[in-house]
């Protein structure tokens, strides 16, 4: 399940198609166009057997201009400054398209966590966040999970930043257990929103989830409560992936039992019918759930898809030149923008609580997280209504850059 390289150009020919459909000048657009800063850091961490392997790390901070930044760290084999250039845009507009007073950032280091011990992944992460601790803070760039971190890592991140400052400080990290000031809802967020997106898209057009036959291309945190949620209204999960493999049963995965063989065998794999895990790309469908990384689907196997829905629950599942392809084939593209933002909208609610010190039940952040999800389909279906735009994901580029243009001219341009 190895995702194919992001790309900038990608992003702005997209960024183009929007702004016909949108009012930007050529000074707030340079602002999108150039990332305030990435750095890139070293990182000398002790291994077990006594050696010093020293990794690469990087930190993109892509805008400012609606509030500080916030975005994932992620440990990745293969992780480069492009990248976490790109990932960070993608989430100035979708925290623009949420209507948060926050840009964008991503960061992380090159590195398979798989292959470090817990103490040697403790290291680096501690080494990482040492080095970033001049850059980060709850008012200046605010650290969250992502693929290859988990709350633990997020506490670890929270601890190191408080012994470098001599303060406690919540609010400089997300994602982190309930006991340091994380917040319900955090594991949850991404794929429920997810689901929760898909329902409102199919219900506009007149169609119904249930029965829906139903696939998840990645069975981590978020394709689990993506197809936990999708089956709640009634859709028929047939088959899911993981990076060792798939499961298929074509009347529908049981999926608490799939859950309990997952956290017993640590994949999919080996449950019910199996199958090699980028099939579950290629199967007839009605919807394609994408959980995984970016680029799953791409320009190498666009043309295997038979889903008439793909949803992106993570950043940029489908790349450009296949979102091209699929278009032209009346495939419709349920984007990042809109699908994944419940992940965004609950790492703000955690932010918003740490610097309050008051803190929402359960019941409290799920509805906080549905109320915001669901304004933001309503603006981005609206915007396609009145607008004349039958492009999900050009109407909340246009509505994100409509806000980031607005908030760059009120600011204007310092001396």
């Amino acid at each position: 399940m190895r995702a194919s390289g992001l790309n900038w150009q990608g992003l702005m020919e997209q960024l183009q198609e929007a702004l016909p459909h949108c009012e930007v000048t050529d000074q707030s657009l340079a602002y999108f166009k150039y990332p305030k800063r990435t750095v890139s850091v070293n990182l000398p961490v002790r291994m077990d057997d006594g050696t010093v392997r020293v990794f690469q790390g990087y930190r993109t901070v892509h805008s400012t201009a609606r509030g500080p930044s916030i975005g994932g760290v992620r440990f990745k084999a293969g992780l480069n400054a492009h990248e976490c250039e790109v990932l960070a845009a993608i989430m100035t507009l979708k925290a623009a398209v949420a209507d948060l007073p926050l840009g964008g950032a991503k960061g992380g280091v090159d590195v398979d966590p798989a292959l470090l011990s817990a103490h040697e992944r403790e290291g680096l992460v501690r080494r990482y966040t040492s080095e970033l601790v001049d850059l980060i803070g709850p008012t200046e760039d605010i650290l969250a999970p992502d693929v290859g971190s988990d709350p633990q890592a997020m506490a670890w991140m929270l601890d190191t930043y408080g012994e470098n400052t001599g303060s406690t400080t919540n609010g400089v990290v997300v994602g982190k257990p309930l006991a340091l000031g994380g917040s319900y809802g955090s594991k949850d967020a991404r794929g429920r929103s997810a689901a929760l997106v898909t329902g409102r898209i199919l219900e506009g057009r007149g169609e119904s989830l249930n029965r829906a036959r139903v696939a998840v291309y990645g069975f981590g945190d978020v394709g689990r409560q993506a197809a936990q949620t999708l089956a709640e209204q009634g859709a028929l999960v047939i088959a899911v992936s993981d990076q060792q493999g798939g499961a298929f049963a074509s009347g529908g995965l049981d999926l608490d039992a799939l859950s309990r063989h997952r956290e017993a065998h640590g994949t999919v794999q080996g449950f019910a019918t199996p199958i090699e895990a980028g099939e579950v790309v290629e199967l007839d469908v009605d919807v394609l759930m994408l959980a995984y990384d970016y680029g799953a689907v791409n320009a190498g196997n666009a043309h295997a898809v038979r889903a008439r829905y793909v949803v992106e629950a993570t950043n940029r599942a489908v790349l450009p030149e296949a979102e091209r392809f699929l278009k032209g084939r009346g495939v419709t593209i349920l984007p990042d923008l809109v699908a994944s933002i419940g992940g965004v909208v609950v790492n703000y609610l955690e932010w918003v609580q740490d610097a309050s010190n008051f803190f929402w039940t359960e019941d409290e952040i799920k509805r906080a997280i549905d109320t915001r999800v669901n304004a933001a389909v309503d603006r981005v279906t609206t915007f396609c209504r009145t607008r004349g735009v039958d492009d999900l994901r050009t109407a909340a580029y246009a509505l994100a850059l409509g806000r980031l243009h607005e908030a760059s001219v009120m600011r204007g341009v310092y001396p």
